[in-house]
C-alpha cells in the first residue's frame, strides 16, 4: 500500500494529521507493507525567506483578526497538538518561506527513499512547531538535513541552486489535478483520498478499505461430500 501526503512544513494541521495517521498505522496489521511518500505543497509561496512577522501576526493580518483573536486561534491548534502528544512553541513561530525545505525533502527521497524522506519531514516539522526555528534559514536547514544523515555537500548544492524546483511544481500540479484545495491531503493507492487532519478512526477505516480493495478474498466456499480434491501430499488414487 502506498500513501502519498501533500503537506507543508509550516502547516499545523499537516503535523496533527501526520500524528493521527501514525496512530492509525500503529494498530493496522499490515503497517509493514505501507509506504509513505511526502509530496510538496506551499501554503504561501510568496512568504519571505527572511521573516518579518510571527505566524500569529500573519494570521491576524490575513484574516482580519485582532491580536487576541489570532492568539486564541493559535492556542486552539496548540491544544489539539497536545492531545496528539506534541508540545509546540507555535506562538513563537515565524512566517517564512518553505520552498528550500521542500527541495531538501526531495533530496532525501532521492538519496534515501521514503524512509529518509520521512525522517527529514518529521525533523523539519518538529523544528518549526516544537522549537520555533526559521525553516527558511539555510544554516537551520543545513543542520537539520545533515542531522538526519544527508551529505553536507549535496545539501549545499541544493540550497545554492534551483534543483528539485520542477519536482515541487509537479507535486503542486498533481494536487490540483486531484482536486485538493488545501492540506494535508492524503491519497491511498492513487484511489482513496482523505482531505484534512481527520480523526484517527477515519484513517483506520480508509486503510482497511484500501487494503481489502487491493487484496480481495472469496466471500464463500462451497463444499460437498463428493467434491474430491488432491491435498499437499498428493492424491490417494
Amino acid at each position: 500500500m502506498r500513501i502519498e501526503i501533500w503537506s507543508d512544513v509550516v502547516c499545523p494541521w499537516c503535523y496533527i494529521g501526520k500524528r493521527r495517521l501514525e496512530s492509525a498505522l500503529a494498530g493496522f496489521p499490515h503497517r509493514d507493507d505501507v509506504e509513505i511518500v511526502w509530496r510538496s505543497y506551499q501554503l504561501d509561496p510568496g512568504a519571505p525567506t527572511e521573516p518579518t512577522e510571527t505566524a500569529q501576526q500573519m494570521l491576524g493580518r490575513k484574516y482580519g483578526m485582532s491580536p487576541a483573536q489570532a492568539a486564541a486561534a493559535q492556542q486552539r491548534v496548540i491544544f489539539q497538538a497536545a492531545e496528539e502528544g506534541m508540545h509546540w512553541k507555535h506562538e513563537q513561530s515565524m512566517h517564512n518561506n518553505t520552498r528550500d525545505a521542500h527541495r531538501l525533502i526531495h533530496l532525501a527521497a532521492e538519496v534515501g527513499g521514503p524512509a529518509k524522506q520521512g525522517e527529514l519531514k518529521e525533523a523539519l516539522l518538529h523544528a518549526y512547531f516544537g522549537e520555533a526555528e526559521v525553516v527558511s534559514d539555510h544554516d537551520v536547514l543545513r543542520r537539520i538535513a545533515t542531522g538526519v544523515g544527508l551529505d553536507p555537500t549535496r545539501v549545499d548544492e541544493v540550497l545554492s541552486t534551483d534543483e528539485f524546483d520542477h519536482d515541487i511544481d509537479a507535486d503542486v500540479a498533481q494536487a490540483a489535478a486531484y482536486g485538493a484545495t488545501g492540506v494535508p491531503f492524503f491519497v491511498v493507492d492513487q484511489k482513496f483520498g482523505i482531505s484534512g487532519a481527520q480523526p484517527t478512526e477515519v484513517f483506520t477505516q480508509v486503510l482497511e478499505r484500501a487494503w481489502d480493495d487491493a487484496h480481495p478474498v472469496l466471500e464463500s466456499v462451497v463444499a460437498s461430500a463428493d467434491g474430491e480434491a488432491c491435498g499437499p501430499d498428493g492424491c490417494p488414487v
